[in-house]
């Protein structure tokens, strides 16, 4: 079917049916015509349902056109001509509606490409080639989406469904991490822990993506901080069991072994990335994305960025006289908005302040560079460590925002650290008793069994009071 063909379709259904014309009018515009007197019908048909909001007829076309003063007689005895052929047809609403659409979406590429060679040749005076990549993207998203907002009243059922309807997760191996987020965390998010340097952000992150690893999901993990052979080195030690010095010395076929077990268990893949720091943005991981899925049909479950302050904004360049405030939070929109477009969550991690690297009660205020961040992100939390919990092997997390659960249960929580092994894990029920206070309204799970989070001086359990509400 040629062009001709749809635009001519096109324009006699926006005369004749109005079903069509409500639900297409919106997404149409008039340089989708090429031919001049299509193109004026098609505004004359707009401009018209735009003021009485009804469809026109054809004798009032007819006057609509006559009364131009921009056509010579030529040109207004052709309009008429074609106004007159386009009557009243039988044809398939959905067949109609897709064909429609395609269209739109052929002529917006088209056009793009057009005007992105005229910017090139420098036929554009207000635009430059910096634009194109957007103009291509706004082209690429053309579709007919006539939804307006949820209807309160009539659309109640769609609201009961939703209510009923289990959203789909990536549970953590960590009985309080799953019970603030509502059993792990849901796509479309962007996760941050905060931490100051050397406290656990990457081991927390390196034992979520073991974790979601062992599940069988597909994990990406994107570092800016460590080269891609150290983050393996910290997920072999976790999913194998081995301290990193033991790791080390372990055989060639031992290691082996391992492996192919762990080919066994683990049912999906994971992919370790590594950028320069502060070189990669949101634009870099989107072609990473596209890249793995045409060269290894690798497509994942959930992504972590490791981490997210040394990262860079797609919108502002590096040396500009933006303020840190601003790009940070820049980078973390851009992150979110990566973590939608891809339906998956995202992890990642930011640093504390100087001042937050020594409290015992890291705040949302602790957080470096911008606020603009915590308010971003849908899940907050701060990972605290202190002399007396490392001797435990504990660290104490602290809720700082969350958008899945009530923030003010279970507010503070302590969970084992391994960190030779790389490991985090459940600590018995002694560990959490001064915490209980908290905002904790369930007891947690038992330890383990590594032997750690045992707690046998009540004195050092004293000292958790540094842990202020």
């Amino acid at each position: 079917m040629q062009n001709q063909t749809i635009e001519r379709t096109t324009l006699t259904n926006l005369l004749n049916n109005e079903e069509y014309t409500r639900k297409v009018l919106p997404f149409i515009k008039p340089e989708y015509f090429d031919v001049k007197e299509e193109r004026i019908i098609f505004d004359e048909i707009q401009s018209f349902v735009d003021k009485y909001n009804k469809m026109p007829t054809q004798t009032s076309l007819e006057i609509e056109v006559g009364t131009r003063k921009d056509l010579n007689d030529v040109e207004h005895n052709k309009i008429v001509e074609i106004i007159k052929t386009l009557k009243k047809e039988s044809i398939n609403f959905d067949w109609l509606v897709d064909t429609t659409e395609k269209f739109c979406k052929d002529k917006a590429i088209y056009n793009a490409i057009v005007e992105g060679v005229g910017i090139i040749d420098g036929r554009s005076k207000d635009k430059t080639p910096d634009s194109i990549p957007n103009i291509l993207t706004e082209a690429l998203a053309v579709s007919f989406d006539n939804s307006v907002g949820h209807d309160y009243l009539e659309d109640s059922e769609s609201r009961f469904d939703y209510y009923h309807h289990k959203e789909e997760r990536i549970p953590f191996d960590l009985e309080f991490f799953n019970k603030i987020t509502k059993g792990g965390l849901p796509p479309k998010t962007l996760n941050i822990a905060l931490a100051g340097t050397g406290v656990g952000k990457s081991l927390f992150m390196c034992h979520q993506a073991a974790n979601c690893l062992s599940q069988g999901k597909n994990v990406l993990y994107i570092t800016l901080e460590m080269a891609e052979e150290r983050i393996a080195e910290r997920i072999d030690a976790n999913m194998m069991n081995i301290s990193i010095p033991d790791l080390h010395d372990l055989p060639k076929k031992m290691f082996d072994d391992k492996i192919t077990r762990l080919q066994k268990k683990a049912k999906g893949k994971l992919i370790i990335k590594e950028y320069p720091t502060a070189s990669a943005h949101s634009g870099h991981f989107r072609g990473l994305l596209k890249e793995l899925a045409i060269k290894k049909s690798f497509k994942p479950d959930i992504i972590f960025i490791d981490y997210l302050n040394i990262c860079a904004s797609s919108r502002f360049k590096a040396g500009s006289s933006m303020n840190s405030y601003t790009i940070i939070k820049s980078i973390a929109e851009e992150l979110r908005g990566l973590a939608v477009e891809t339906n998956v969550p995202i992890m990642s991690a930011t640093q504390t302040t100087r001042s937050g690297f020594s409290n015992t009660d890291v705040g949302l205020e602790d957080t470096s560079e911008s606020f603009g961040l915590p308010a971003t992100a849908d899940l907050m939390f701060a990972l605290i460590s202190t002399e007396e919990l490392e001797e435990l092997n504990q660290i104490c997390v602290k809720q700082l925002k969350n958008r899945y659960n009530d923030p003010t249960m279970n507010k503070r929580f302590i969970i084992g650290i391994d960190r030779n092994k790389m490991k985090l894990f459940d600590v018995e029920l002694k560990a959490q008793d001064e915490l209980v206070e908290h905002g904790q309204s369930e007891v947690p799970v038992a330890d383990n069994g590594q032997g750690f989070g045992k707690g046998e001086e009540k004195d050092l359990y004293d000292k958790f009071s540094k842990l202020k509400v």
